[in-house]
C-alpha cells in the first residue's frame, strides 16, 4: 500500500469535490451538461460523494480503514466510468469520462495494491537486510529473504 499516494488522491478528490458542490459546471461542462437547475441538483450527490471519499482516504488510519475507504473510492470511479459511459450526450464526452473514470480509479488500484516497492519486487532494503519480512498469512516472503542472503554474502 503506497500510503502517501493514497492521501494524495484523497485530498485530490476532497478538494475537487468541494469545488463541484460549490460550482457544478466544473463537472457538467466538460460532460456536456446543460446549466440548469436540475442538472446542479443531480450533480450534487457526486460532489458530495467524491468529497466524503476523499477526505476517508486523507484521514483513514494506515491499514483497514484506509484500505475500506479506497476500496468506496475505486468502486465509485469505476461506477461513474460504466454509468456516465453510458449516459453522457455524444460518442467523444463519453470516452472522454471513461478515460478520466478509469485512470482514477486505476490509479487508486495501483497505489492500494502496488506495494510499497521494496520487498515485494522493488528493490532491496540493505537497511532490512538478515531479517525477513512477514506477512501474517504468508510467512517471510522469498525476496526479503534473498535480498537479505545476497546483502550478507556481499559483506562477507
Amino acid at each position: 500500500m503506497r500510503t502517501g499516494l493514497l492521501r494524495a488522491i484523497g485530498a485530490t478528490t476532497a478538494v475537487y469535490g468541494l469545488a463541484v458542490t460549490r460550482r457544478p459546471r466544473l463537472l457538467g461542462a466538460p460532460s456536456g451538461l446543460p446549466d440548469t437547475a436540475a442538472v446542479r441538483v443531480s450533480l450534487a450527490p457526486l460532489a458530495w460523494r467524491d468529497a466524503a471519499c476523499g477526505l476517508a482516504m486523507l484521514l483513514a488510519p494506515e491499514g483497514a480503514a484506509l484500505r475500506t475507504a479506497t476500496l468506496l473510492r475505486i468502486a465509485a470511479d469505476f461506477g461513474d466510468a460504466v454509468l456516465l459511459g453510458r449516459s453522457l450526450p455524444g460518442p467523444a464526452r463519453r470516452a472522454g469520462a471513461v478515460a478520466v473514470s478509469v485512470g482514477w480509479g486505476a490509479l487508486s488500484c495501483a497505489a492500494l495494491w502496488g506495494g510499497d516497492g521494496a520487498g515485494r519486487g522493488g528493490a532491496p532494503d540493505p537497511t532490512n537486510a538478515g531479517r525477513a519480512e512477514r506477512s501474517p498469512r504468508t510467512g517471510p516472503s522469498v525476496h526479503s529473504l534473498r535480498a537479505g542472503a545476497a546483502y550478507q554474502s556481499e559483506r562477507r
